[in-house]
């Protein structure tokens, strides 16, 4: 059974930092992309950051660019996200997705606020 289970997310002031996690289980984690959406209020879901299965390569939302890192540990099926410098805009529930497969996690909620 493919799991994608996302936390790390949570309450936090604007240009402030968190990282996303995102742990993975029931497929061969090495041998797929992988990649982080987010949905905000009233929005429909957004392409954040996209990572290679060797995570070789990487491409990121034009928003996002410069202040989001994507990564993954292949050694522990785990994928990251890097989020600095946060804006209020970047308010959202965040997923990671397994492309190929269309599966998704239950989100992981982002707020940055004052």
């Amino acid at each position: 059974e493919v799991r994608l289970v996302e936390s790390g997310g949570g309450l936090v002031q604007p240009g402030g930092s968190l990282t996303l996690s995102c742990a993975c289980s029931g497929f061969f984690f090495n041998m797929y992309a992988m990649r982080w959406y987010r949905q905000a209020p009233g929005m429909g879901r957004k392409l954040v950051a996209h990572i290679s299965n060797d995570g070789g390569t990487t491409n990121y939302a034009d928003s996002v660019k410069g202040r989001f890192t994507i990564s993954r540990d292949n050694d522990k099926n785990m994928l990251y996200l890097l989020m600095t410098n946060l804006k209020p805009e970047d308010t959202a529930v965040y997923y990671c997705y397994l492309l190929g497969r269309d599966y998704s996690g239950q989100g992981t909620q982002v707020t940055v606020s004052s």
